[in-house]
């Protein structure tokens, strides 16, 4: 995850999380242009709702949203448009089979930067149940109230 220093979280898809089983992650250089660069950096990225895919031999995301950088004119590109992982091929034929198992999807859980690069943390997931779901939030809440409680007698 992108956490140690020279690196910057600049998206994050909170909602993966919520949905997904995230089973493994992997850190994957993505194809941008320089308009995308620079609007990724003022934070205009969007991942909800975004997914991966392989084709071809190549991985690519799709449905991600990157605003256009105002001031792209000409330069700038279609906001929406897929584009291109960079992962070793071994990595690729790995995430491929993942992916191909019943149920599994690649989902973008985070984009970062790491020494001046746009980096992107591809997560393997299972998507989860509805019950699943309202489990883990009843969780959250217990923890909540627990740690509420636990402040309170020890002020």
């Amino acid at each position: 995850m992108a956490k140690s220093k020279g690196e910057k979280v600049l998206a994050e898809n909170r909602k993966a999380r919520h949905d997904y089983f995230i089973e493994e992650g992997f850190e994957a250089g993505i194809e941008l242009v320089g308009t995308e660069v620079k609007s990724i950096r003022n934070g205009r990225a969007n991942l909800k709702d975004s997914y991966a895919e392989v084709r071809n031999g190549e991985i690519f995301v799709r449905n991600m949203h990157i605003s256009p950088y105002e001031q792209g004119n000409i330069f700038n590109v279609d906001p929406l448009r897929d584009r291109k992982l960079l992962l070793h091929k071994s990595e690729i034929y790995r995430l491929a089979a993942l992916s191909a198992q019943d149920g599994y999807t690649l989902v973008p859980l985070s984009l970062y930067l790491k020494n001046g690069r746009v980096k992107l943390n591809l997560g393997v997931a299972k998507g989860k149940k509805n019950y699943d779901k309202r489990d883990a939030m009843l969780e959250k809440a217990h923890k909540r109230d627990i740690e509420r409680e636990m402040k309170e007698k020890y002020r």
